[in-house]
């Protein structure tokens, strides 16, 4: 941990052309570009725009296991249980290997345009930032998969599947990532393999820092926290001094649109909520706080900031908690769902949240105002009852995909006797 958070990543071309490692790399990566025939200088004709380029800086950890919460931990749980291989894989240029049938323009990157140079470069395959990239390049690696036998999951169309008698393993992607599980060392082998001689890819070995989220192994199971993720936005806000709070949020705060009180940058604001939405990925105790914060992103004011504020005093006091997929125990589903009748001040709308658990493990989780305003608390809570059977039934049906299908009905707690007795009712209707 200490290793990842000594490192910055430049924001801009100036503050990199300033490192000599960072002006090496740039080097190879327009030489990898060059080499694979992305573009072609040419003059610019006369109806057409020439599109901005502009250069991402990123520094990809080595020494840090990691994964993507969400659905991704049915994968990578699935894997812990069973002592099975979790591997990742990074796609070497990713984009490029996508085929461009458009015609684009694109501007000569900055710091390798030569002194009067008036040609741009013709793009003649993908790269990142255009619109038609992510799907060429989908399109590409989807039926390299499918050749190497793989199934593409119904459940959800980023995860890959090979199965035989003895071998079981899955492949999920996420642009140029891919996390693969399986029980079978060879032919996680053969994969990697002919994945490497199409695409060029990098083997990282055991799954290891990816998208923000660090994993440590522990004799208990993996442990999913965002550590490095959560002192960044505490050192960004100026807030890494601060003294801690045992709570996201006041109790009973009600949140309005703060119209006395003084306005603050809209942008600053939007930019921290946004960074709060995806700490989600690994903190389910800030999401109904930051689902609260979300509302007032088009007209911030104090009031807003300051309860935003409580929110970064809180992550002060457990920048490293997470999510445990334990190693040991069976893979039974329970969910669990809740509603604050008119809970919102503004709109009388209430709000659904629930949670999803294997074994004790939350795996997937949600607070959402509702869609209209329910007339009773009976109402609201059926309606926060509905949307966790939703997200139920595609859990049970992403979990068979993963070989662990559910034998018994998955229990859904809840603590409304009205909106049992209607649940009970309904059933008792049926054929």
């Amino acid at each position: 941990m200490s290793a990842i958070d000594s490192c910055d990543e430049p924001k801009t071309f100036r503050q990199a052309s300033l490192n000599h490692e960072w002006r090496e790399a740039m080097k190879k990566e327009i030489k990898a570009l060059e080499q694979n025939g992305t573009w072609t200088l040419e003059a610019l004709p006369k109806n057409k725009r020439a599109t901005d380029s502009k250069w991402v800086y990123k520094i990809k950890y080595k020494q840090m296991e990691s994964c993507k919460v969400g659905y991704y931990s049915y994968l990578v749980g699935r894997g812990c249980e069973r002592n099975w291989i979790i591997h990742q894989l990074d796609v070497n240029n990713a984009f490029l290997h996508g085929d461009l049938e458009e015609e684009v323009y694109m501007k000569i990157p900055d710091g390798f345009a030569k002194q009067g140079e008036a040609r741009v470069c013709r793009l003649r395959k993908s790269i990142y930032g255009l619109k038609q990239a992510s799907r060429n390049w989908y399109q590409k690696f989807t039926k390299a998969l499918v050749e190497l036998e793989f199934r593409q999951s119904k459940a959800d169309y980023s995860l890959f599947i090979y199965k035989s008698e003895r071998s079981y393993v899955a492949a999920l992607i996420y642009v140029d990532y891919v996390v693969i599980v399986g029980n079978d060392s060879v032919k996680i082998q053969h994969t990697k393999d002919q994945l490497d001689e199409m695409f060029r890819i990098k083997d990282m070995g055991p799954l290891k820092y990816f998208l923000g989220i660090e994993v440590s192994r522990t004799k208990e199971g993996l442990v999913l926290s965002q550590r490095k993720y959560t002192l960044d936005i505490l050192r960004d806000s100026g807030l890494e001094g601060c003294k801690p709070s045992s709570f996201p949020l006041e109790q009973n705060l009600k949140l309005g649109k703060g119209e006395g009180e003084d306005k603050v940058d809209s942008s600053q604001y939007r930019r921290l909520v946004g960074r709060l939405l995806y700490l989600q990925a690994t903190r389910p105790d800030i999401t109904y706080a930051v689902n609260i914060l979300s509302q007032f992103v088009t007209d911030p004011r104090q009031n807003h900031m300051d309860a935003a504020t409580r929110v970064l005093r809180y992550l002060k006091s457990t920048p490293g908690q997470g999510i445990l997929l334990p190693k040991e125990g069976g893979m039974n589903l329970l969910s669990y769902c809740d509603a604050d009748w008119l809970g919102c001040p503004l709109s009388r709308k209430s709000r659904t949240g629930y949670l999803l658990s294997l074994e004790g493990a939350p795996i997937s989780w949600k607070s959402k105002k509702q869609s209209v305003v329910s007339r009773s608390s009976a109402e609201a809570e059926y309606r926060a009852m509905a949307t966790t059977v939703s997200e139920v039934i595609w859990a049970r049906w992403m979990l068979s995909e993963l070989e662990a299908k559910q034998g018994e009905p998955t229990v859904l707690f809840r603590d409304n006797q009205a909106a049992r007795h209607i649940a009970i009712s309904k059933q008792s209707s049926l054929p």
